[in-house]
């Protein structure tokens, strides 16, 4: 299946915000629910490990196209103890009986080239302030040098063009930053399929997506707007990822000839999860996996 860039209507900037954040809510609500992302915290951690030797290195993450405010109130809480022992929690989230105590613990910065404010307050305050903020638009090709760490995407990268997509990490490269990319969609009939039965797990699941609004009820069952906009993105989002081997053409053609670059598919029950990770520090290009 060759990859397709369609549009995704809430990538629109003439989208209305308010539908934008509703959509950007309903995928959140989505992804907490079923832990997508979960099984990734071991690479995720090995990235933070890997992430360079300023004085936040391994500390500090970047998150970019965060929506919602992405996977990072389960994520943080894994990453929080892992950063600490060294190690990340496991997909069920069981804790170690012991762990060390002399690390400082995970800041996650969230991001977006619209954010939503409402959505990254909640999770700021839910996450007992592991989890900040920066309020003004960030274009993920040109991230403001102040923001330092770990770069991350989940769910986005597959939103630019090739052009695009390497511009992201070109930029990660000449900033000096690790970026850790991960997309749950493929291009792939059956994980199309699957949209379908997220999409109306979404739908059924509306009255419980927090924070509750009766316009959301409205979009959702009177005039179902949301539900056709959250399954029209969905099947799109899978025709524009990108696979491994096109991750690789892309990174071969960057200037970034002292690091290292691991990508592939993360086993994720019914669906992997596609990965890229890059980190300055090895002596010469280098690809895993």
């Amino acid at each position: 299946m060759r990859r397709v860039h369609f549009f995704e209507f809430h990538d629109q900037p003439w989208f209305p915000s308010s539908l934008r954040d509703y959509v950007t809510d309903a995928l959140q609500f989505g992804f907490n629910l079923l832990k997508s992302y979960a099984p990734i915290a071991p690479l995720l951690q090995s990235a933070l490990d890997s992430a360079g030797n300023g004085p936040n290195a391994g500390r500090s993450v970047i998150d970019m196209c965060s929506g919602g405010g992405g996977p990072w109130f389960d994520l943080s809480r894994r990453l929080q103890i892992g950063t600490r022992g060294g190690r990340a929690l496991p997909a069920d989230g069981a804790e170690p009986r012991h762990h060390a105590s002399g690390s400082a613990g995970l800041q996650v910065w969230l991001t977006d080239k619209y954010p939503n404010l409402k959505a990254f307050q909640s999770a700021r305050a839910a996450s007992e302030n592991r989890i900040a903020f920066y309020p003004e638009s960030v274009d993920a090709t040109k991230v403001p040098r102040e923001l330092k760490g770990l770069r991350t995407m989940f769910t986005s990268f597959h939103h630019f063009s090739p052009d695009d997509a390497r511009a992201i990490l070109q930029d990660a490269v000449d900033a000096g930053e690790s970026i850790a990319i991960f997309e749950v969609p493929r291009r792939a009939w059956s994980t199309i399929s699957l949209t379908f039965a997220f999409v109306f797990m979404l739908f059924i699941g509306t009255p419980w997506v927090r924070p509750f609004r009766w316009s959301r009820l409205l979009w959702t069952y009177l005039v179902p707007i949301l539900p056709l906009v959250l399954l029209f993105d969905g099947v799109v989002s899978c025709l524009r990822t990108y696979r491994p081997r096109e991750l690789r053409e892309m990174v071969e053609k960057l200037s970034a000839n002292e690091y290292q670059w691991e990508m592939g598919e993360q086993p994720s029950g019914k669906v992997p999860i596609t990965f890229l990770i890059g980190y300055p520090g090895a002596s010469s290009r280098e690809f895993v996996r």
